[in-house]
């Protein structure tokens, strides 16, 4: 299935139903009198999260919702139905955004969140709500209210406990495919992942979610390469792990590059916790390796983890330091077991 993460759309609750202008012809009886029912409400139109949907690509074949009209009035004092309500089931972590892009309606982060989106007109009144002592005839009943019509954005934000980030290859989809079930595409050329994939792991009775988005380069922030449009999609996450290629020239311009452009995307960013791993350290000698992890250290100002996710080495250790990041609340029972053979041990160059 494509990946979508945005998509413009139109909606339009029901009109209410008119009211009816009728009066009573009963033989024998005398004075029989206005008895026109009001209209029915139109049907008004809602926003669900759902959680088995990942993506907006239903939105790029259908862009226009429009509720159902309420009935009309009917003589004998019989009011029109309501028309039936609208749900539009959206992914878990959809924000419904006005037309202007930047006012935000409502985050849909709840599976079951329900939102009221545009609310339906109300029936009109019946010739019946007219009568008085001065007008015991009156040939006059309301038109429905109108519904509300609008356009509105909506833009996905995967919600994962854990971002992966770092420059185009450096191993952010294989260490994904390696700790989770999630086969995205691996090649040997940059900008292999154009969109972002979601993995599911476990370790120590921790279930994480893992989001891999596509690499960033320096001037991501100004759109170059595939600029910063998929870094919403680590915005939620709990923490992010680092990935940088061991085989780089300079590995701490490379960081120091991607927390960059972090900053110039969101400030908030450079709160967000962090684990930094060296990667394809099995390409390299290991008096390369140390040199490389004192050099990055001395940036970081903590511990960062050389590890080997093509052969599996070290890949434990690094997501055992990630779970004392991820909220209590969000750890869940295994539902992907990564098998700890002698490849899943702690990184120990040979």
């Amino acid at each position: 299935m494509k990946f979508l993460d945005q998509a413009k759309i139109f909606i339009k609750s029901g009109d209410g139903g008119a009211g009816c202008v009728s009066f009573r012809r009963e033989k024998y009886i005398e004075f029989g009198g206005p008895n026109g029912g009001d209209g029915g409400k139109g049907g008004s139109i809602y926003f669900e999260a759902v959680p088995n949907l990942n993506t907006l690509i239903d939105f790029r074949y259908t862009q226009h919702f429009k509720a159902k009209k309420g009935q009309n009035g009917m003589g004998s004092d019989k009011n029109g139905a309501k028309a039936p309500d609208l749900i539009i089931k959206v992914p878990v972590g959809t924000e419904i955004v006005a037309e202007d892009g930047q006012t935000i309606l409502a985050d849909m982060i709840t599976p079951g969140q329900l939102y009221l989106a545009a609310k339906g007109g109300d029936g009109g009144r019946g010739n019946t709500n007219f009568k008085s002592s001065t007008n015991q005839a009156p040939r006059y009943a309301e038109p429905g209210w109108p519904g509300e019509e609008k356009w509105l954005w909506l833009k996905l934000k995967i919600i994962a406990d854990v971002g992966l980030i770092g420059m185009p290859n450096a191993g952010k989809s294989t260490f994904l495919s390696a700790v989770t079930k999630a086969r995205p595409k691996i090649a040997d050329y940059p900008f292999t992942t154009l969109h972002p994939n979601l993995g599911v792991a476990w370790v120590d009775n921790c279930e994480m979610i893992l989001a891999d988005i596509p690499g960033l380069i320096e001037g991501a922030h100004e759109g170059i390469g595939l600029g910063d449009k998929f870094l919403k999609h680590i915005e939620r996450c709990s923490v992010f792990l680092h990935l940088i290629d061991a085989t780089t020239e300079d590995v701490v311009k490379s960081y120091q590059d991607i927390r960059k452009e972090l900053v110039l995307y969101d400030p908030k960013l450079k709160e967000k916790p962090e684990v930094v791993a060296l990667n394809k350290c099995d390409a390299l000698l290991q008096d390369e390796i140390m040199e490389k992890i004192r050099n990055l250290e001395k940036v970081v100002g903590k511990k960062v983890y050389p590890i080997s996710a093509i052969a599996r080495q070290g890949v434990i250790e690094c997501l055992r330091e990630i779970k004392h990041y991820i909220p209590k609340d969000s750890q869940t029972q295994p539902s992907v077991k990564i098998e700890e053979d002698s490849k899943t041990e702690p990184w120990s160059p040979i």
